[in-house]
């Protein structure tokens, strides 16, 4: 778990204090830090020559240390330091270093870029002399380097706070994963991501990666019942449902059923149940009920969410049942998952009264007023729960953006809580599963074939 949490800068400055409290100097974790970093960055340039920019922070201190041991290992070295160290520890590292230092990037070009610039603290843009020596240095060099993380990016958001800023081949994160590691529009300008271990330990309450969760085959006694019933419900438009069944009959659970009162072609491993659902939700077999996808949004619709809620099971909320939801109907979300993308997110915080910004903001938030679950899809998805608990998903192929491909996910969403898991969890396991369902689908997969490569994914969990 600790190679997997994401920490706020606020938990990241108390988890390096914790290390100084056990008896480590600030100097003494640069030189692990920006140690390990140097390491990563002699690989990549295999003896070509090395530009450092440094900052007047420990950021900066920790291109003077990785400069230094570039210059030990061989490699051709240079900084540029448009201002003088202000920290203790970036003075100590600068005075190490010895060599000669640039305080401008004119003229300076190379094979190797590293950006040590401004690091996690940074909550402001780069003023114009900065971002400008920075771009043209950048723009000098073939293969670009960010330590912790690019300059110019807000840690805690993922928001840009310049314009222009350049793209890295490679980003080092210090000690733990930061936020703008995995969210847009930051994440994208990263290239691929490293993390260099200093010491730093588990963080109570820190998010974390929602990675490759650990599942398992049904135990030697199990039957379709023990493995769990998740019951679909169905709508106007019994495509998406059908998406979600097909999905979930390869999630987890031993027994899915569609409750609609007719399906044309459905698979035969289906239960359809054509029961009205004030009948067929009564089934005390059933852990847990998915609605929504393909509910359409009519009075008749409203009902149809009413007595799935009065049935008081683990309840799934997609599509159309998040736009049709209501504050009166939410009395207990303690066993409830939403799985919105933004527009439905946005709708649901309009609805609940929830006032955030951005999609993380907007989740946290809204489930501490509903008590629900949320998982805010997109290509960032983040997953929050009442109790605090954070998760983001790992980037999953751009290819998912297809009609059918969240009606997918609920399907496995649901499969997971009725095979046991709670509703945080099933989602963490239902995002995992779901992008790496995209990936062994390749290109231009439709929603069906997603579907059918659930199947695969699960068993990439065993």
């Amino acid at each position: 778990m600790i190679q997997s949490q994401i920490l706020t800068v606020a938990q990241m400055q108390a988890a390096e204090q914790a290390i100084f409290d056990a008896g480590t100097s600030v100097e003494d974790l640069m030189e692990i830090a920006a140690g390990g970093a140097a390491q990563w960055v002699r690989r990549i340039a295999a003896g070509r020559g090395v530009t450092v920019l440094c900052g007047p922070g420990n950021n900066g201190g920790d291109g003077y240390v990785i400069a230094r041991r570039l210059r030990e290992s061989g490699n051709s070295v240079q900084i540029v330091a448009p201002m003088a160290p202000a920290t203790d520890a970036a003075k100590a590292a600068r005075k190490a270093w010895g060599g000669a230092v640039a305080t401008s990037g004119g003229g300076i070009t190379g094979e190797v870029f590293v950006d040590c610039l401004f690091g996690s603290g940074l909550s402001r843009p780069l003023s114009a002399e900065h971002a400008l020596v920075l771009r043209d240095l950048a723009e000098r060099h073939l293969i670009r380097v960010a330590v912790d993380l690019p300059s110019g990016v807000d840690s805690d958001s993922g928001r840009l706070l310049n314009d222009g800023l350049p793209i890295y081949n490679v980003t080092l994160a210090l000690g733990a994963w930061k936020f703008a590691h995995w969210m847009l529009p930051a994440r994208a300008m990263m290239g691929t991501k490293r993390l260099v271990q200093i010491g730093v330990e588990a963080v109570k309450g820190a998010a974390f990666l929602a990675n490759c969760p650990k599942l398992f085959a049904p135990p030697a006694d199990a039957h379709k019942y023990t493995r769990g019933l998740c019951a679909i419900v169905g709508g106007d438009m019994p495509g998406a449902a059908m998406l979600s069944a097909q999905a979930a009959m390869r999630a987890g659970a031993g027994y899915v059923k569609l409750i609609r009162h007719e399906t044309v072609g459905a698979p035969a491993g289906l239960v359809v149940d054509p029961s009205p659902l004030k009948v067929a939700g009564t089934d005390k077999r059933i852990t847990a009920m998915l609605i929504g996808p393909g509910l359409a949004r009519h009075d008749g619709s409203v009902k149809t969410l009413e007595t799935a809620f009065s049935q008081n099971h683990r309840l799934v909320l997609d599509a159309d049942a998040l736009v049709l939801l209501r504050p009166h109907m939410v009395e207990d979300g303690a066993n409830i998952l939403a799985t919105p993308h933004d527009g439905e997110l946005e709708t649901l915080c309009r609805n609940f009264s929830v006032i955030a910004e951005g999609r993380m903001a907007r989740a946290i938030a809204l489930s501490k007023v509903t008590g629900m679950v949320i998982c805010a899809k997109g290509p960032d998805t983040v997953i929050a729960a009442p109790d605090g608990r954070i998760a983001i998903s790992p980037p999953a192929s751009s290819w998912l953006s297809v009609a059918g491909t969240g009606d997918v996910l609920a399907g496995i969403a649901v499969s997971r809580m009725a095979s046991g898991s709670d509703p945080f969890e099933a989602a963490c396991e239902a995002v995992w599963l779901h992008g790496e369902a995209a990936r062994q689908s390749g290109a231009m997969f439709t929603a069906e074939e997603l579907a059918n490569s659930v199947s695969s994914a699960y068993r990439a969990c065993l």
